[in-house]
């Protein structure tokens, strides 16, 4: 409880040792228990969900996966092929919905899982809004981003890597309004009708000389994996990139669980100021360069 009051993120090494879901899942299991079942899958070029992809005129669009609903055999099947088999060709499929998932369409698997965690229902007073299932290969990545929710993050098999850093670097990642576009079922880029924009981070603490803000050279990033079993509290507005390992098997597994963030304390607002603040520094500092309007964002 002190850690969650002081929105630091903590790692409980293989907390998750109990759960049916840890002494039973695999990929045959897994295959045998959702045999019937249709899911949503994104499919991407690259595994490049969520993200900014630039133009080759320099313009910028944030771009969302192409989704639509298969046989989850089959899903599993195109997953472990492009991990496992050197000769695959195609795209990559993750299954990634962030919409109650678990207890929606994997709701087979619902009770391999406790309903909700302990201790983050005693800190945040709270059950969760939300349970998602996530299954993946290393070719898929998670952009730099932050989500209005506490996070209970349960690695299942495979690994997870996670790249974090708290709210108060918010004037380190360049956040801007980009235009949106979605990936086509050919995987062309569409921009999205109407035309809307949205906020995100456009700096990547991995190429840190890349679309940096006077204050990026500041940000001190924290390295996080989660072998399997662990279970890792990820704060609400933490920006997070996440990159992932298979097993054998050639698939990458978790669950987590969203808790509301309290919109009433003065967390919130702090973030909010700080975040502002960013924004209209790196605006400010484009001004004093010249910097026009770029295409695209």
């Amino acid at each position: 409880m002190r850690h969650v009051a002081q929105n630091r993120p903590f790692v409980i090494k293989n907390g998750a040792k109990d759960f049916p879901a840890r002494k039973h899942w695999n990929a045959t299991y897994l295959r045998t228990v959702m045999a019937s079942e249709n899911v949503n899958v994104a499919i991407t070029p690259h595994g490049n969900a969520d993200s900014i992809v630039t133009l080759p005129d320099g313009g910028a669009l944030f771009v969302k996966p192409h989704e639509t609903s298969q046989p989850f055999q089959s899903v599993l099947h195109k997953i472990q092929a492009q991990e496992l088999d050197p000769t695959y060709i195609g795209p990559t499929h993750y299954a990634q919905t962030q919409n109650d998932n678990l207890r929606a369409e994997y709701t087979s698997l619902f009770a391999d899982v406790p309903a909700s965690i302990p201790f983050a229902r005693i800190a945040l007073n709270a059950e969760p809004d939300a349970m998602n299932f996530w299954l993946g290969n290393s070719h898929s990545s998670t952009a730099l981003h932050k989500d209005n929710y506490e996070n209970i993050y349960v690695q299942i098999l495979g690994r997870k890597h996670f790249t974090l850093l708290p709210p108060i670097e918010a004037p380190c990642v360049h956040e801007r309004s980009v235009l949106s576009a979605t990936y086509t079922s050919t995987l062309d880029i569409a921009i999205d009708e109407p035309e809307q924009y949205t906020p995100f981070a456009t700096w990547d603490p991995d190429a840190p000389e890349s679309n940096a803000t006077p204050y990026s050279h500041l940000s001190q990033p924290m390295q996080v994996t989660l072998d399997e079993g662990d279970v890792l509290y990820l704060p609400a507005l933490w920006y997070h990139k996440v990159g992932q390992s298979c097993n054998e098997e050639g698939v990458c597994v978790a669950v987590n669980y969203w808790y509301d963030l309290d919109f009433a304390g003065g967390f919130w607002s702090m973030a909010g100021f700080v975040r502002n603040a960013g924004i209209i520094s790196a605006k400010e500092e484009q001004a004093e360069k010249g910097v026009g309007k770029e295409k695209g964002v």
